[in-house]
């Protein structure tokens, strides 16, 4: 496993540039709007954390699928693989890069079907329609879109290393660790470096809790922060649209508007 951050896969190929990711999703922004596909990639992660929760996943696990999901889509058209089948992929890709275990395929797909059924109702009236062998397939489509870049960097790590120096209690970690939890809903994962991230969470938990006597601790800081703005801004703007977003009445309607697979040509 890459021990560097500078030297992995995750910095020298996944840390994208925001003009080149917009330009990636315009085919999705003729029928979506910029908010819409935010709001379908709010519900997808929603719906990869119920499912990992749900397999009792620890969240580092859930996270790197929900990684991994964000760059497929960072690459291709919503078309190309629906979002319901390339969840769980992800997460099976996750829990064995991640060493967390083998998830057996069947249980896989039976936690899919309960979790559509008793837990996004309002999103989908049909059972779930996969089976194992869509998901083995998927996660071959899913390898070669990662370019095999499977070691994943997230901001956990850094983000203990620096509450421990701030001195600071659990409480602005257990914040500032849900924040993070939180980002893996906007680009962030895809536009900066975890340490950022977490530098980023770790002010906004520290906003809310109204910890002013650390503001001299972040000025000493060697850390690009107009890009930690940048990043708290983004996490910013998803408060925003989540609170005035009605999910459980809108999702339909959007998960309506994805542009969908061609069916194959019948043989």
């Amino acid at each position: 496993m890459a021990g560097n951050f500078w030297q992995s896969s995750h910095s020298q190929q996944w840390i994208l540039d925001k003009q080149d990711l917009l330009r990636e999703r315009q085919n999705d922004l003729l029928v979506l709007t910029e908010d819409e596909y935010q709001k379908i990639f709010i519900f997808f992660a929603n719906v990869i954390q119920v499912l990992g929760e749900q397999l009792k996943l620890r969240q580092q696990v859930i996270a790197t699928a929900t990684v991994y999901f964000k760059r497929f889509y960072a690459r291709n058209s919503l078309k190309n693989i629906d979002p319901l089948l390339l969840a769980p992929t992800c997460i099976l890709l996750a829990s064995k890069v991640e060493e967390f275990g083998v998830i057996s395929n069947s249980r896989l797909i039976s936690i899919c079907q309960t979790a559509i059924k008793s837990k996004f109702s309002y999103a989908y009236t049909q059972e779930f329609p996969y089976r194992t062998n869509h998901i083995l397939e998927c996660e071959f489509y899913l390898l070669e879109n990662l370019d095999c870049c499977l070691i994943v960097f997230q901001p956990y790590r850094p983000l203990l290393q620096l509450v421990q120096d701030m001195g600071q209690e659990d409480q602005l970690l257990t914040l500032s660790w849900r924040i993070v939890n939180d980002s893996l809903r906007t680009d962030v994962c895809l536009l900066y470096p975890p340490y950022q991230i977490a530098i980023a969470c770790l002010q906004i938990a520290c906003v809310i809790l109204q910890k002013d006597s650390t503001k001299q601790w972040f000025a000493e800081l060697n850390v690009d922060l107009d890009k930690v703005q940048e990043i708290v801004r983004a996490i910013v703007n998803l408060y925003e649209l989540w609170k005035d977003w009605k999910e459980k009445d809108e999702i339909q309607i959007l998960l309506s508007k994805i542009p969908k697979p061609k069916p194959p040509p019948q043989r």
